[in-house]
């Protein structure tokens, strides 16, 4: 399965290319993540938890970022293996250029999955496919975007789980 998609995101291009790089980011991104721990230049560990159709799998595996073009672009690429219910690998090919309003950031998505998860049909898991990547770049989109009003007092964002522009608002940008 492949797709390809673009995003506007009000933000700069550094701050999207530090995002990118970011652990803590990409686990509150990918959906279903559990932990996520290592770097960029050795990988990360992953433990991801996801239900397509009637399979529900623990799948544990690792992400690389790869063919990195500092402030441009790069790949991210997963693989894991979740037991009986077989396994899911796939990746993006990320671009970023800077725009009036901040940064387009443009994506190429592909995916294949094996085993018992393989048997659910090739309609199901494109859809499924499809959701997931979405749902990671609006996360992304949203954690990296500056909230559109003032932001929380420190009660109010001390009290609340990340919102829209958490990561932004750490780095002070």
């Amino acid at each position: 399965m492949q797709m390809s998609d673009t995003r506007e995101i009000a933000a700069p291009t550094d701050i999207v290319w530090r995002a990118i790089l970011d652990a803590e980011v990409l686990r509150a991104c990918i959906p279903g993540c559990e932990s996520l721990s290592g770097s960029v230049e050795e990988g990360y560990q992953a433990v991801v938890k996801q239900k397509v159709g009637p399979v529900s799998a623990t799948f544990t595996g690792v992400v690389q970022l790869s063919d990195i073009v500092e402030g441009r672009s790069l790949r991210i690429s997963g693989e894991g293996k979740g037991g009986v219910a077989g396994f899911a690998k796939g990746g993006a090919d990320m671009v970023l250029e800077p725009t009036e309003g901040g940064t387009r950031l443009s994506y190429t998505v592909d995916a294949s999955v094996g085993g018992k998860i393989a048997q659910l049909g090739s309609r199901i898991i494109d859809g499924f496919a499809r959701k997931l990547a979405d749902e990671f770049f609006t996360r992304f989109q949203e954690a990296v975007e500056g909230p559109e009003q003032e932001p929380p007092t420190e009660a109010e964002a001390a009290a609340e789980a990340p919102k829209k522009g958490w990561f932004k608002r750490m780095i002070g940008g």
